[in-house]
């Protein structure tokens, strides 16, 4: 794939979890977010976006989400838990972006907040609509994602280089 290529980034925070006597890593699904992430999973599918590579953060309530959404998806892209997105700074968050192969055309990260909110708003340095004043104002609730587009390598990923072209909430 070309670096001209435009490419798509969509940054998915995992459903809402519970509060169980565990370890936050080990948190599990709330009832709440097993009915929201198949409904994100559909909506994911809906934008008609083909992912190359879902990369996941290992805990629990990120990697159920992700075995619940993707079952909606017509097509399961590779797929990597990767530790380092687990409580993640937007630095850390950009550094894995930049560590992508220029193979992947489109990248899905399955995380949680402040991270993915972080993420997007940094990287849109341009909005379709209202999206980005929308997105600020809900505050990137559990089972939402963000879409962003931008021209260029990976390693290019830096503040402003992405175009915020939709924002989704289970709860609008």
């Amino acid at each position: 794939m070309s670096v001209e290529t435009p490419r798509k980034i969509v940054l998915l925070r995992h459903a809402k979890a519970d509060w169980p006597d565990v370890s936050d890593h080990d948190r599990p699904l709330a009832d709440r977010g097993r009915k929201d992430a198949p409904v994100a999973g559909r909506q994911l599918a809906g934008t008609g976006i083909a992912f190359d590579l879902a990369l996941c953060s290992t805990a629990a309530r990120t990697r159920e989400t992700w075995k619940l959404a993707v079952q909606e998806l017509p097509h399961r892209p590779r797929t990597v838990y990767e530790e380092r997105m687990y409580e993640a700074s937007l630095g850390e968050l950009i550094a894995l972006v930049n560590e992508t192969s220029d193979e992947v055309g489109s990248l899905l990260l399955i995380g949680h907040n402040p991270g993915m909110h972080a993420l997007a708003d940094a990287l849109a340095g341009e909005a379709e609509g209202d999206l980005l004043p929308r997105m600020n104002r809900t505050g990137f609730p559990t089972a939402a994602f963000a879409t962003l587009e931008f021209n260029g390598s990976w390693k290019s990923v830096e503040h402003g280089v992405g175009r915020l072209t939709d924002f989704w909430t289970p709860h609008a």
